[in-house]
């Protein structure tokens, strides 16, 4: 069942467009990755999901219905965490949590207590005394002990350690295989790449790549290094080689998916001894559509220096 429907939505700022024909779709018990950096559309994305802002064009369904209209009613079956959560000062975070199971439908009590230990929160202490990564512990103990269907995460685990950065990543899989869905907006690619069964990249308002990592490889290199009975000869001549470097017996080289398998059928004449095959990083698909961007700032980085 499709839990997350978008298509072609767009999204316009004055004369600043911050969607454009967004396709996204979120299915029964799957986790999605929404990435992108800053100002790239994914916190429009939430917002639009959440009924917190209107769409300009297409169409948006959230368990097959709109989120505009039919917000208060949805609500009940979804909690959302942003990055930097604010908390009612004079509440205790007990109190928090519990409030926040009421507006959703529904807590479960003993799931609440096995997250206050699990993430190590007192919840007697009021919330103005708590560090950022408490208060995000409160958002979070307060979403997974809720009896919701879906989970949207907005960089969820900004001001936490990395102990309870991995606290989190089990309850995410703890609420995958209850059968729940999860949006989750994240910058640690690794934490993406652990959790997500699809992944959906967005770049200045539109989803330029979506697919599950094994999809999304297919559009990269794949590293390989080999150490061979005598040194090969040869690999040059196939498409889709880069960076080949041939030092005695020890080759590596960059292989596109298309001549990745000719590569390799070519190496066993050398006599292989030892080889190593390393597949893309989600890092590296990500940087595949930001890297120019980054070479951007860098060059005019060095501009700037260079004037003063």
């Amino acid at each position: 069942m499709s839990v997350i429907q978008m298509n072609k939505v767009t999204k316009q700022f004055g004369s600043v467009a911050a969607l454009k024909d967004v396709t996204l779709q979120l299915q029964q018990g799957e986790v999605l990755g929404y990435i992108g950096p800053n100002g790239a559309g994914k916190s429009t994305t939430i917002r639009i999901l959440l009924g917190l802002l209107r769409k300009d064009g297409g169409e948006v369904k959230l368990f097959g219905r709109d989120p505009w209209h039919d917000a208060v009613d949805l609500h009940r079956r979804l909690a959302y965490v942003p990055g930097d959560v604010h908390l009612w000062p004079n509440l205790s975070g007990g109190e928090v949590i519990d409030l926040f199971g009421k507006l959703r439908g529904g807590l479960n009590a003993s799931r609440r207590t096995k997250l206050l230990e699990r993430f190590e929160l007192d919840p007697t202490k009021k919330c103005r005394t708590y560090s950022k990564g408490n208060r995000q512990k409160v958002a979070l103990i307060a979403a997974f002990a809720s009896d919701v269907d879906l989970l949207i995460l907005d960089e969820p685990t900004s001001g936490l350690d990395p102990l309870m950065e991995s606290i989190f990543q089990d309850c995410v899989a703890e609420v995958k295989r209850a059968g729940k869905s999860v949006l989750l907006s994240s910058h640690i690619l690794a934490e993406v790449e652990k959790l997500c069964d699809r992944v959906s990249i967005i770049r200045q308002g539109k989803v330029v790549e979506t697919g599950t990592l094994a999809e999304l490889r297919h559009l990269t290199r794949t590293s390989v290094s080999v150490l061979t009975d005598r040194p090969v000869t040869g690999l040059e001549q196939f498409p889709g080689i880069h960076g080949l470097n041939v030092d005695g017996v020890k080759t590596q080289f960059q292989a596109e998916s298309h001549t990745l398998g000719h590569a390799l059928q070519h190496l066993t004449a050398f006599g292989v001894q030892a080889l190593t095959s390393t597949p893309p990083t989600l890092e590296e698909l990500f940087m595949r559509h930001y890297g120019d961007d980054l070479a951007a700032l860098n060059h005019e980085d060095h501009s700037r220096r260079g004037r003063q």
